[in-house]
């Protein structure tokens, strides 16, 4: 039985409270969360001793001893990614694969920070949001997408990743500006992949189901609104990545997700105006 360790900004939060369960059955029950840190008890519900209590895992009291006790390494504060840079720095360097929740990190300098701190301790690592990998979006994902219409729920800070990352990875790293478009209840963003290709995305309230419609090059366009098990499936990847120690998305989309994530923010400040992204050096992996 391979050994997880959890660390998280707190425990009590919807990720940590499912991940255990989705893990030990992706794996056949092969990998089992063992070991958990958390930095503060939860402002609004229970301990991180009681959800150890409740949980059937270990609490430890320093990311050090989670880190030398595990096999492999999980650092979650989904909604809190300000603290993925704290909270990862001895993942890391431990050379054990780690996976760390979406939000990757608050921005891209941080993002280039955590990706050469691993790369120099040899560190396995990845980053994604769970609607990569959301059926209806990796259909016909071997077609060259033109145009993408997103839709989504959620506020811009901690949901449009989960729009943005399935953009970037049918449409690419090669996003070159963006424009905000949205109104405060309603973000919405363009972006500009070049060659007449290009990706708007709207978060339209609570209620919003997460669909889009896609216009391929050379074929049809297909309307996906998202109904598979796309949680189940990225606790499939993450566990495949768990045993080979290969990522399994590539640093250079992590970094484009991250960026346009915080170029966005700023183009809040000036919508309807074009603002220009930094390039992503698509040799990284």
């Amino acid at each position: 039985m391979k050994k997880i360790g959890f660390i998280d900004y707190y425990l009590d939060e919807f990720h940590a409270n499912k991940y255990p369960k989705w893990i030990e059955e992706a794996s056949g029950e092969t990998m089992k969360v063992a070991y958990a840190y958390g930095k503060i008890d939860s402002p609004n519900g229970i301990s991180n001793a009681e959800w150890c209590r409740n949980h059937g895992v270990e609490l430890l009291d320093t990311i050090e001893d989670v880190v030398k006790r595990s096999d492999y390494l999980i650092v979650l504060s989904p909604d809190n990614p300000e603290f993925h840079e704290e909270l990862s720095d001895l993942p890391l360097r431990s050379g054990k694969p780690t996976y760390i929740d979406k939000t990757f990190a608050p921005d891209r300098a941080a993002a280039e920070r955590m990706f050469q701190l691993a790369e120099q301790y040899g560190t396995p690592m990845y980053s994604t949001s769970a609607l990569r990998y959301a059926a209806e979006y990796t259909a016909d994902s071997q077609l060259e997408t033109e145009t993408i219409s997103s839709w989504g729920p959620g506020l811009f800070h901690s949901y449009a990743i989960h729009q943005i990352e399935p953009i970037v990875a049918l449409m690419g790293i090669g996003a070159s500006r963006l424009m905000y478009t949205g109104t405060a209840e309603s973000p919405a963003l363009l972006i500009d992949f070049g060659n007449g290709r290009q990706a708007s995305l709207h978060q339209l309230g609570w209620e919003c189901p997460f669909m889009m419609a896609v216009k391929y090059i050379e074929g049809p366009t297909v309307v996906k609104k998202v109904e598979s098990p796309f949680f189940e499936l990225f606790i499939e990847s993450m566990v495949s990545f768990f045993r080979t120690s290969t990522p399994a998305v590539a640093s250079s989309e992590t970094l484009s997700v991250i960026t346009i994530i915080e170029y966005g923010i700023k183009a809040m400040e000036k919508p309807h105006q074009w603002v220009q992204l930094p390039s992503i050096d698509g040799s990284r992996h």
